[in-house]
């Protein structure tokens, strides 16, 4: 789905303050993947991401999504736009409409979709982020912070993206909000598994519990890339460039240094659940 090659973005290419925020990288994302983009502040997330849908042009490289090269002046912005969605961190405050309903609308709109295209899909996404259909006469404004989170989301969705990146999705939101989210996030990449998912985030027990892999970035370059297990394995390579693992991971990787023979690579509470029992069941045998 997504192939990037050689990326490198210079702010302020030229001037007394130039900055290469992405240096180099290159990677490539499967169709259908559950992404995560970590990094500690600088690291160039929120950068790289801003290629995927040409609201940033590198200064080198080379960026295709589906096989069409985002980089070439000849492609289609509004093609690209149309199939990758990017959700800014606190998309709430771009709410504007007067209700719900034209905000989630606004996107399927200007793509002069039919008007029962657009109640169709307004509903759909609606549904989709777990917004009851009342909510959608309402103003943005009336709905609580986790409520407008979901708004905005299904804006995006409502255009139907091949590729849907959110930046900070759980950014600024209580524990109940932030799990609301977290839930509407996995149930919409089990219903639609042909839709690519990136979020950028900096809870590693959020990363934990969605994510399939993890690419950490580190002064705009990649550190690592790999499956959610093997990226947590190294816990030590990751508290180097400034980052934590899971309470979970931290816990079992201080277990292994006391000398208990254990795998290092569990980061969830159920899988650690899982190989706790089987420890405990083995030293009860011996």
């Amino acid at each position: 789905m997504i192939k990037v090659t050689g990326l490198t973005y210079i702010y302020q290419q030229g001037m007394p303050f130039e900055k290469k925020a992405v240096d180099n990288v290159s990677f490539e994302i499967p169709t259908g993947d559950f992404l995560a983009i970590i990094g500690h502040t600088g690291s160039g997330k929120s950068t790289l991401i801003q290629h995927f849908n040409a609201l940033l042009k590198p200064t080198q490289g080379k960026i295709e999504i589906d096989g069409i090269d985002v980089t070439d002046p000849k492609t289609n912005l509004m093609e690209i736009r149309k199939n990758v969605g990017l959700v800014f961190q606190y998309p709430e405050h771009q709410l504007f409409e007067e209700t719900v309903y034209k905000d989630i609308a606004f996107g399927p709109k200007n793509m002069e979709l039919s008007d029962s295209e657009i109640e169709k899909r307004v509903k759909s996404s609606a549904l989709a982020v777990g917004l009851s259909e009342e909510l959608l006469q309402k103003s943005p404004f009336e709905l609580s912070g986790g409520q407008k989170r979901r708004a905005a989301i299904a804006g995006v969705l409502s255009m139907s993206p091949k590729v849907m990146i959110l930046d900070e999705p759980t950014a600024g939101l209580d524990p109940k909000g932030r799990d609301e989210i977290l839930g509407e996030l996995s149930t919409l990449h089990k219903q639609n598994p042909d839709m690519t998912i990136l979020f950028v985030s900096h809870s590693m027990e959020d990363v934990a519990k969605l994510a399939e892999h993890v690419l950490v970035m580190d002064h705009g370059r990649i550190a690592m890339h790999g499956t959610t297990s093997e990226v947590f394995a190294k816990s030590g390579e990751l508290k180097k460039i400034g980052l934590d693992v899971p309470q979970i991971t931290e816990l079992t990787h201080r277990l292994i240094k006391d000398g208990i023979d254990i795998r290092p690579d569990i980061y969830t509470v159920k899988f650690a659940s899982e190989i706790y029992k089987n420890l405990i069941k083995e030293a009860e045998n011996v």
